[in-house]
């Protein structure tokens, strides 16, 4: 007996994915190279590393470590700025142009996300990821602009006023509650919420040393240990608003990605899984969504988005 067609589609704001799972921001999306290894390897699309006007150093090393149960970075928003960024992106689109990809964008202060939301409609990309949520840049910002009150909102409405490409807001886990910021930012104007961020921050500390492993001492957690709490947002968040979700937080297989999508995401980012499993796994687990669709006679992606309210 034949097998069922899969249609693993996803018509996210009007943008075609071919599958629902994406390279979420911090992690392989600086360069064309590395945007493309990704694609190739099975990513529906990709997000670019956040970036602001002028690029940043980041904070020292050592960055990023891995524990039992996840990992913890202080990156500090590492990027070479919005015009490297903006080159990457048509060198990417030149090589693949049927593959949507999303620019991250961060600023410190409301006239950087105004200086950087008037240039995004130069960009070749397809959708803007606005990120307000980074929590390992302290000297900046103490809390990040989703922690703020008023800030989300405000945010929201300067970059919708600047650019005609959707917008899609980065959301922090780290709030008393996610689902009011889901609601401001949608009130506001966002497209599209992305969900969750890194929590924390965490701190390993290396005992023989007597201190803290990070070069700045505490880091956003991410890895498989966060994945409950992604999903429970997502779920939550989904019940309150209108706009479609991305779903980010843990994900490493199949089972993960779906879990999401019932939850009510209708993409899936992939980031730290790949330290996990290489750089195939995105491929692999489209197979897995595909294989439990196949068993579940389940013909397509929409059938799943939001199944775990119904």
């Amino acid at each position: 007996m034949s097998k069922q067609k899969i249609d693993s589609r996803v018509n996210f704001l009007g943008v075609e994915f071919p599958n629902p799972i994406v390279l979420s921001s911090g992690i392989l999306g600086m360069t064309a190279t590395s945007m493309e290894k990704v694609i190739t390897s099975g990513a529906g699309g990709v997000t670019t590393k956040s970036t602001n006007i002028s690029g940043r150093d980041g904070n020292p090393c050592p960055k990023v470590i891995t524990y039992e149960a996840g990992m913890l970075n202080c990156y500090g928003l590492t990027n070479a700025g919005f015009l490297n960024e903006k080159n990457e992106i048509k060198e990417l689109k030149q090589r693949r142009p049927e593959n949507p990809v999303i620019i991250s964008i961060f600023g410190f202060s409301l006239e950087e996300f105004e200086q950087i939301a008037k240039k995004l409609d130069q960009t070749q990309a397809d959708l803007v990821e606005v990120n307000i949520s980074c929590p390992n840049v302290k000297e900046e910002t103490p809390k990040p602009f989703a922690c703020l009150t008023g800030m989300p909102r405000q945010v929201v409405k300067l970059v919708k006023k600047n650019t005609k490409k959707p917008i899609i807001v980065k959301l922090s886990p780290n709030v008393t509650d996610i689902v009011a910021i889901a609601k401001e930012v949608e009130d506001a104007g966002a497209d599209a919420i992305s969900a969750i961020n890194t929590l924390g921050p965490g701190m390993v500390i290396n005992i023989e040393a007597k201190r803290p492993v990070l070069s700045v001492g505490s880091g956003g957690i991410s890895g498989p240990a966060i994945r409950p709490l992604a999903v429970r947002m997502i779920y939550d968040v989904y019940q309150a608003v209108k706009i479609p979700l991305v779903g980010i937080g843990g994900v490493t297989t199949g089972r993960d990605a779906l879990e999401m999508i019932m939850a009510g995401a209708e993409l899936v980012g992939v980031g730290s899984g790949v330290y996990y499993q290489g750089i195939d796994i995105f491929a692999k687990i489209n197979q897995e969504i595909r294989k439990w669709m196949q068993k579940n006679q389940v013909k397509s992606i929409a059938e799943l988005v939001g199944a775990a309210h119904r």
